[in-house]
């Protein structure tokens, strides 16, 4: 019972962490060295790609990977029985931040994934 609580009470937490608006409006047309300075986005991995045209992606993975195992081991007369299995299976609990960047300019912040957004993803004047 103890154990329902806690995963509803998880649950409802994450219910209300979403992705605002204002956080992702902040980034449109910032200079990348905000990003590339920022204190959030500066400690976590980051992946670059480019289109074709001249945009470069940026996704800064903000995550963990998760190991879960499960067993199924029956007991009798001191020994276990022959249909005992262990099941793990590893996902991840990832936001992907990925940012949209031309001429040194941020385009647009779209995180996908397992995100939520508040003040502190916004840019930081440096000076």
């Amino acid at each position: 019972m103890k154990q329902i609580l806690v995963m509803i009470s998880l649950f409802s937490l994450i219910g209300c962490l979403s992705v605002r608006q204002e956080d992702l409006d902040s980034w449109v047309n910032q200079p990348v060295e905000l990003l590339d300075a920022h204190p959030l986005f500066m400690t976590v991995p980051l992946e670059k790609r480019y289109t074709e045209d001249g945009v470069e992606i940026r996704n800064y993975r903000n995550g963990i990977s998760v190991n879960q195992c499960a067993s199924n081991i029956n007991f009798g007369n001191n020994y276990a029985y022959a249909n005992a299995y262990r099941n793990c299976y590893q996902r991840d609990v990832v936001c992907n931040n990925i940012f949209y960047i031309k001429n040194k300019r941020v385009l647009r912040y779209e995180p996908t994934g397992r995100c939520f957004t508040d003040d502190r993803v916004q840019p930081r004047k440096m000076y």
